[in-house]
């Protein structure tokens, strides 16, 4: 049965220990599908916290979920086309940010590379994309974006993409003043060393969801070839 939805995502290695802390902390493993038990921390909730970020599972997006046009093994087929001429290369530490309210991960210092990633994976699948109808065009409130996020979502289906993507694996949902000032040291040990490890960004990985409002699975992980 084809996926409800499917997206190009770069998420670590099964084994790397950022993928485990971070699953942890999330309360779910996109690879296994495993739910993992989280705990309150100074009242707070961690599992309401990550509740939207859990759904997605770990990861930083390249090419934002899509409904397919067509055959899922076709789409798998041009994604792995697209890793074959695509290089492997060095993704910088990690720190956890502050990005508009939410916290996440975010690259320590500027990376060319995971830029042109994204915007090849946007490109690269986009003939696999269902046309947004007009009711996921609407839940992007285009009336609150500039000119150009318009420009992007009428033509892409998505406001976030090339001058307006930003790296980023995203930890929590926006959080208040007052919970950031608990979260932000919680997470922090949670992920510990992990995310300034030196690591290579070696695959993309296809994520799929097999129904409206279930979780993001991996459904493969492609070899950069390139």
């Amino acid at each position: 049965m084809s996926p409800y939805r499917i997206a190009l995502y770069y998420a670590p290695e099964a084994h790397d220990p950022l993928h485990q802390r971070a699953s942890a902390w999330l309360g779910r493993d996109a690879v296994s599908g495993a739910i993992l038990p989280q705990n309150l921390v100074q009242g707070v909730d961690i599992a309401e916290i990550t509740a939207d970020a859990r759904g997605y599972g770990f990861h930083a997006t390249l090419k934002p979920p899509f409904r397919l046009q067509g055959d899922v093994q076709a789409a798998l087929q041009t994604a792995d086309e697209f890793a074959v001429r695509t290089a492997p290369f060095a993704l910088p530490p990690l720190d956890i940010a502050d990005l508009d309210g939410f916290l996440a991960l975010r690259e320590a210092a500027p990376c060319p590379a995971l830029q042109a990633l994204a915007d090849g994976c946007v490109t690269a699948l986009d003939a696999h994309r269902a046309p947004a109808t007009e009711a996921e065009i609407a839940r992007r409130r285009p009336e609150k974006l500039s000119p150009r996020e318009r420009e992007y979502l009428a033509a892409w289906g998505y406001p976030y993409v090339f001058a307006e993507w930003r790296f980023h694996m995203t930890l929590t949902r926006r959080l208040t003043a007052a919970e950031k000032a608990i979260i932000l040291p919680a997470v922090t040990q949670a992920l510990g060393d992990a995310p300034a490890s030196t690591r290579s960004v070696s695959y993309i990985c296809i994520f799929a969801q097999a129904a409206p409002g279930a979780p993001f699975t991996i459904l493969e992980r492609l070899k950069l070839r390139g």
